[in-house]
């Protein structure tokens, strides 16, 4: 422990000055900022990574209080915190921004304790880590969860408005959710039927044995493939009347493509061959732009691949992120947002080849499958293709103008993953590399990398 003669050396020297003497190389040589204040909470001592953080010299630094630097939104809060830990003799901490001296604002995690051995006077010790990459991230999962649950709202709104019944279960059969003509033909609502098992809500029974039917989300799961529709089986619902029903079951896919449910679909065999179509179709499509969803882009790339293998092609995957779509929807709001990704969905498909795939994965990202190219150029001529044509777009909505910019990253078959999964997370990363890229210059019109070999423009 310091103690307080290593600072003095004469009683009538000043704490302030007693500092000039005192070699502080091991505190520059610390990965984390070092300050030194006295009982005013002024500030005697910085080490060279707290003067980095702050964009202040060490000249400038001392003699201040060291509040002064912290965010005017969080200064109050701390503020208001050390004072009851000083109240409280308690040890002290806190995450908060900082205020560069260039205008910059640092989110940073400090810890302050008291020096009490030797001193003549209270002396304490900041230790000052910078957190802001660990804020981004977490900024970064909130935007996404929020997302996906925008997402499937949406998802369940369109669901609940089609004439067939369907519920979803997980790996373990027990029912996560069902739509209203499902809830209208069971008997059970949604809220009575979660967590259920499937059989206690969905009981068929073959129409001429009158014996239990097979579980077809269960087989579905296990096989990991999708049962066709079957018919001559009845549905029992909860008040023992019997309706005749055609039935399929597929299982649903998490990005990794494994197993995690399956879904059944059903409906009163009174409906007609264009309603089970329509279904269909829902359960493929996304709802907004009427694009393929990630389940039915990974039936679509499934195929390309026997094919891209078959033929000895290259294929060449697109990940393409809308910059700045959170601050357009809360700028522009909700509708209008999506009317802004229903027409970028139009300008990837007036950019690609009939035979390519567009899909929206999630949120503002989408996915371009580039079937059976001939070489990794392909591909990159494609993403310039796009990057200039949005960039050249002007939607106008109502009265407001507004210009759009995509980060693409690619991957090829087979150079950069021989699976789905696998050229999925290369283009992604290739693509959030833009994102820093573009971070370090503002001035860049638009650019794009490839997974195995980054490039720009």
């Amino acid at each position: 422990m310091l103690k307080y003669k290593d600072f003095v050396p004469g009683a009538s020297i000043t704490l302030q000055e007693r500092f000039k003497g005192l070699n502080m190389s091991l505190a520059d040589a610390l990965p984390m900022g070092i300050l030194i204040t006295d009982a005013e909470s002024r500030c005697v001592y910085s080490n060279a990574v707290y003067q980095r953080l702050c964009g202040w010299a060490a000249n400038e630094i001392k003699g201040s209080y060291w509040c002064s630097v912290v965010h005017p939104e969080d200064h109050a809060t701390v503020t208001r915190d050390w004072q009851k830990s000083l109240s409280t003799h308690s040890l002290f901490q806190c995450e908060a921004r900082l205020k560069r001296a260039d205008g910059e604002d640092v989110w940073t995690r400090r810890h302050i304790a008291a020096m009490h051995e030797g001193m003549p006077e209270h002396v304490y010790v900041h230790t000052v880590e910078d957190i802001s990459a660990q804020k981004a991230r977490e900024a970064s999962k909130t935007r996404t969860e929020e997302k996906l649950i925008d997402d499937k709202v949406r998802e369940q709104m369109m669901l609940d408005f089609i004439c067939d019944g369907l519920i979803c279960t997980d790996t373990g059969g027990h029912i996560t959710y069902v739509n209203r003509m499902a809830e209208k033909l069971t008997g059970f609502s949604c809220e009575e039927a979660l967590g259920l098992p499937l059989e206690e809500v969905f009981w068929v029974v073959d129409a001429h044995t009158r014996e239990p039917r097979e579980d077809l989300a269960r087989y579905a799961m296990d096989s990991d493939c999708v049962v066709p529709l079957h018919n001559g089986v009845v549905l029992v619902n909860r008040n023992g009347m019997e309706l005749a029903i055609e039935d399929s079951a597929t299982p649903i896919h998490n990005r990794k493509r494994e197993v995690t449910g399956s879904v059944i679909m059903f409906h009163d065999t009174r409906y007609s061959s264009e309603t089970i179509a329509k279904m269909t179709h829902f359960a493929e499509h996304d709802p907004l732009t009427g694009l393929l969803n990630r389940y039915g882009f990974a039936e679509r790339f499934d195929q390309s691949m026997a094919l891209a293998r078959r033929h000895n092609k290259q294929m060449g995957m697109l990940f393409i992120d809308l910059d700045n779509f959170k601050h357009i929807n809360d700028t522009l709001g909700h509708s209008r947002a999506d009317r802004i990704l229903e027409s970028l969905a139009k300008k990837l498909l007036s950019c690609v080849r009939a035979s390519d795939t567009v899909c929206r994965h999630g949120g503002d990202e989408f996915l371009v499958l580039l079937n059976e190219i001939a070489e990794a150029d392909h591909a990159v001529a494609v993403a310039d293709k796009v990057r200039e044509a949005v960039a050249s777009e002007r939607i106008m909505l109502d009265d407001k103008e507004v210009a759009l910019r995509v980060s693409i990253g690619v991957s090829v078959y087979p150079d950069d993953g021989e699976s789905l999964d696998a050229l999925l997370r290369n283009a992604d990363a290739a693509m959030y590399r833009i994102k820093i890229s573009r971070k370090r210059d503002r001035s860049k019109a638009g650019s794009y990398t490839i997974a195995s070999q980054q490039q720009q423009v």
